[in-house]
């Protein structure tokens, strides 16, 4: 079984543009997100997946200088991309989603998604998901993991905005359709943010990282860092998610 890892990058983020290549833990945010997901036991590949825009050739060059494979496609049909992948890789079984704005991403807990969807033959794992579902991990530790065969259903089938810039909601969704597995942590940690979406987000993590053992790529290490200086949460208290509905306000349906 092949399982491919694909990293969603754009360089006009609509908060933070160029946030993909901000410095954090002393390299690009990109690079140290390709990084750690290279350490995993269980991914075959990883990929990053961008846009056809000129303005993101500077994240491509830096991927591609790194030894990584780009592929790029539709700025905003998201789950678009995401199919050109399949197509570039038809011998992929499993796509596992990343996306470039999770600088404390940790490969352990990629491979434990990937093997709660291969245990339970799920079309659909993940640890965090909106409501309905019950979310426990922190913000910013998001695997989401299904077959190439549910993830090319999705691209034929789904067709509202929302759900081909957020790439996998339509399988998430459809519980009737498509089996999925959730992997929850016993205590609620939900509160705790460690994505970079705005300028103070990027401040926090920065800060965060300061205090990780060096080379460390364990989620719990980030964790023990903000109970021990509860003060870097606040660098980015308030700041919120986009809602699952919400899109990019420049979104174009592809062409029929």
């Amino acid at each position: 079984m092949t399982t491919v890892c694909v990293v969603q990058a754009r360089f006009g983020s609509s908060r933070l543009p160029g946030k993909v290549l901000e410095v954090v833990a002393g390299a690009p945010m990109l690079l140290g997100i390709l990084g750690r997901l290279s350490r995993s036991t269980l991914i075959d590949e990883v990929i990053v997946a961008t846009t056809t825009s000129d303005d993101d050739d500077p994240l491509v060059n830096a991927a591609e200088r790194a030894g990584f494979a780009v592929v790029r496609g539709s700025v905003y049909d998201v789950l678009d991309r995401f199919h050109d992948v399949l197509i570039k890789r038809p011998h992929a079984d499993v796509i596992v989603r990343i996306t470039a704005d999770c600088p404390f991403i940790d490969p352990v807990l990629v491979d434990k998604v990937i093997c709660a969807r291969e245990e339970s033959s799920a079309d659909f794992a993940a640890n965090r998901l909106p409501p309905p579902y019950r979310r426990t991990y922190p913000v910013g530790l998001d695997v989401e993991v299904c077959t190439a065969t549910a993830l090319s259903r999705a691209w034929a089938e789904a067709s509202e905005p929302y759900l081909r810039e957020h790439v996998m909601p339509y399988i998430y969704l459809n519980p009737a359709s498509f089996s999925v597995q959730i992997v929850d942590l016993e205590e609620d940690l939900s509160t705790y943010r460690w994505t970079v979406d705005t300028p103070e987000d990027l401040e926090a993590m920065r800060e965060i990282s300061r205090f990780l053992p060096h080379g460390s790529t364990a989620w719990r290490d980030v964790l023990e860092v903000v109970r021990l200086h509860p003060e870097l949460n606040k660098l980015n208290a308030g700041q919120t998610q986009k809602s699952l509905k919400q899109v990019d306000d420049r979104w174009r349906k592809p062409d029929s």
